[in-house]
């Protein structure tokens, strides 16, 4: 089971996402709030493996929130509910540990997997912003001969295990497509981020595609 706290300003929308987590029987709505300090209080009190957060909301907001919940209980992954075109909320959002965005938008299933890919220590993207997000990064990172300088200190799994965090995959994913246990995957990224100077897997991401390692990946 999968549990997860849901934290929207609009009551209307916290009815929609629950139904649309109710369809997953591995997934739990443990704990709802209408504001980003209930938020962080109801986190610390139910430790939900995913926190599904939206941006804009009262008394706190989600990006705050997110650093408050990142910090307070780590082992909680991060997803933020964003509306198209919030460019300066999701690359402030970057920094900070969150495991991807979604569009409140968006197909129902996105919703899914995202939240299951946090939950399995993934990140996630929703399609339509993935291109925007990964660009507005880039931008102040890596870019193109840069990424790949920095990538070219990595060893060949290094950069193989780099290009299915840049494509989406979570660690047991990684595992499973390279024939590693998961604990070499975790060992395998520390090195990783450690080499190019990145927080998360995210930060990760925008680095393997400027490289054009997501794409050589297939």
């Amino acid at each position: 089971m999968i549990p997860v706290l849901l934290a929207d300003d609009e009551a209307m929308i916290r009815a929609g996402v629950r139904v649309i987590l109710a369809a997953d029987p591995e997934i739990e709505v443990v704990a709802e709030a209408a504001d980003g300090r209930a938020a962080v209080d109801l986190v610390r009190a139910h430790r939900p493996r995913v926190a599904l957060l939206d941006i804009r909301m009262p008394k706190l907001d989600g990006l705050a929130a997110a650093v408050e919940i990142r910090r307070l209980v780590p082992e909680t992954a991060v997803l933020m509910l964003t509306t198209f075109g919030e460019d300066d909320y999701v690359a402030r959002a970057l920094g900070d540990g969150a495991s991807g965005f979604l569009l409140k938008a968006g197909d129902p299933r996105e919703l899914l997997a995202g939240v299951r890919a946090a939950a399995e220590g993934g990140a996630y993207l929703s399609p339509r912003i993935a291109r925007r997000v990964i660009e507005m990064g880039g931008a102040r990172m890596a870019r193109g001969p840069a990424a790949r300088d920095r990538t070219a200190t990595l060893t060949a799994r290094e950069r193989e295990v780099l290009a299915l965090v840049g494509a989406g995959l979570s660690n047991a994913e990684i595992g499973r497509r390279l024939f590693l246990v998961e604990g070499t995957v975790k060992s395998y990224l520390s090195t990783i981020f450690a080499r190019l100077g990145v927080r998360n897997r995210v930060q990760a991401a925008i680095v393997a595609y400027d490289a054009g390692l997501v794409d050589e990946a297939g």
